[in-house]
């Protein structure tokens, strides 16, 4: 080990105070020297690094056990104070052994350490019986208790802030994840399906081909917006993990909680961004979209909650797109009473043809098989994170998707609204995205 000149000052001092105490008490030379030895050991073992001091602890452990042995120091109150004098150090290596050395070498170094503090006593009373000495070790024992309470406290809170660090990554990884499937999936899907479109009547209808690139370029920006939230989600989850390590950043204060550590309201997605979603699956694709919302939804779901209902449709649609190209109607309801929300998305697994887009392919079997499923175990993962149920599977000729919340509030006692597109004009038609109901 390369030794500075602070380094080399130390060891320095610690031999000359040594050397100074034992000329002054008048101690024989022999303890003293021991004595000497221990100290240089211990400092001069001192790693540059610190997981190397339980090597360090065991080090000096054998030279204390050298010295003890060596020289008892039998009946002589000079040799018992130097005894102490190096038992300390140890116990201090001790200390910053358990603090930071890795476990194999504060198990082999660490042992050898604590072993010399407990035998330390044992050749200073030859006349004591087996029980005697037996008492003498586990008093002596008691300081390397301490000494690794000392060090491991620190360390076990270290050890635990730094798995909760890592947890709360692993779940903005997870965040991050999710939010790419769910709403980066959605719009690129779209993007494909239209592009698809503009490609099969680009010679036929011009103008169809130029509708159908303006919408490339809607759900193009769609898509861009969503990976520029998806990011600042994630870093205001960074910085919050870097100013508290105690690691929440993967409890309320992340991309999922209500408020974020940072201070600022993270943007999420809710009820009344469904009719938008709606409306673009319409008109992206050959499968038409109609929205039942009845009233007082929004006002019985928390924020979480909201944004858990928006991601359920946003999937749903997405495997429709994906899975069911054929489809000719799906249906998005919410419906809600005084302690549950249910939000249910279902297509009819009817051929829908009719469109003023065609019918896609259906996806290849290994492909729909290697990707399918997990965007639903996320969407089950989520909703009973929220504790609410999650359900899917065939319903008559289609396919089922069905979350149900618990209600944050009981809902308003409103009249009946337009669920789609808007309170304000319940009776104007939307022939371009397919019916849309009033709940009632």
């Amino acid at each position: 080990m390369d030794m500075t000149h602070r380094d080399r000052a130390v060891i320095g001092l610690v031999a000359a105070a040594c050397c100074a105490a034992a000329l002054v008490l008048g101690v024989r030379p022999l303890p003293a020297l021991a004595a000497v030895a221990v100290a240089l050991g211990t400092f001069g073992c001192w790693p540059r690094s610190r997981g190397w001091t339980g090597v360090a602890a065991g080090g000096a452990g054998v030279l204390l056990l050298v010295a003890t042995f060596a020289w008892p120091g039998r009946g002589t109150a000079e040799g018992s104070v130097w005894h102490l004098v190096a038992v300390g150090a140890v116990l201090l290596l001790l200390t910053a052994a358990v603090r930071w050395s890795p476990r194999r070498r504060l198990l082999a170094g660490g042992g050898l350490g604590a072993l010399a503090v407990a035998l330390w006593t044992v050749p200073l009373v030859p006349d004591a019986s087996f029980f005697e000495s037996l008492g003498l070790m586990a008093f002596w024992s008691a300081p390397v208790l301490g000494s690794a309470v000392v060090g491991g406290y620190p360390r076990l809170m270290e050890d635990r802030r730094r798995q909760a660090v890592l947890a709360a990554r692993r779940a903005q990884q997870l965040e991050l994840a999710h939010d790419l499937h769910d709403f980066v999936a959605h719009d690129v899907s779209g993007i494909v399906v239209q592009a698809q479109a503009a490609r099969f009547v680009a010679q036929q209808d011009p103008a169809a081909a130029a509708r159908a690139l303006e919408r490339i370029e809607r759900a193009g920006l769609a898509a861009l917006a969503s990976i520029d939230r998806t990011v600042r989600m994630l870093h205001t989850a960074e910085e919050s993990t870097g100013r508290d390590a105690g690691g929440n950043g993967g409890g309320s204060g992340g991309p999922t909680g209500d408020e974020p550590a940072g201070g600022a309201r993270t943007v999420l997605p809710g009820i009344g961004q469904l009719a938008e979603v709606v409306d673009r699956f319409s008109d992206t694709g050959p499968v038409r979209a109609r929205l039942v919302l009845a009233p007082g939804v929004a006002d019985a779901l928390s924020r979480e909650g909201a944004a858990t209902v928006h991601r359920v449709v946003v999937e749903a649609l997405t495997n429709v797109r994906r899975h069911a190209p054929g489809a000719a109607g799906v249906r998005v309801g919410l419906s809600a009473d005084r302690t549950t929300v249910e939000v249910s998305v279902t297509n009819d697994g009817g051929r829908g043809r009719t469109s003023h887009l065609p019918a896609l392919p259906r996806p290849d079997r290994g492909l729909r098989a290697a990707r399918g499923g997990g965007g639903l175990l996320a969407l089950a993962e989520r909703v009973r994170a929220c504790g609410g149920t999650f359900t899917s599977g065939p319903h008559q000729d289609g396919w089922r998707v069905t979350a149900t919340l618990p209600a944050a509030a009981p809902p308003a006692a409103t009249p009946p609204t337009a669920a789609h597109p808007s309170a304000a004009h319940p009776a104007t038609p939307r022939p371009a995205t397919g019916p849309h109901t009033t709940a009632s």
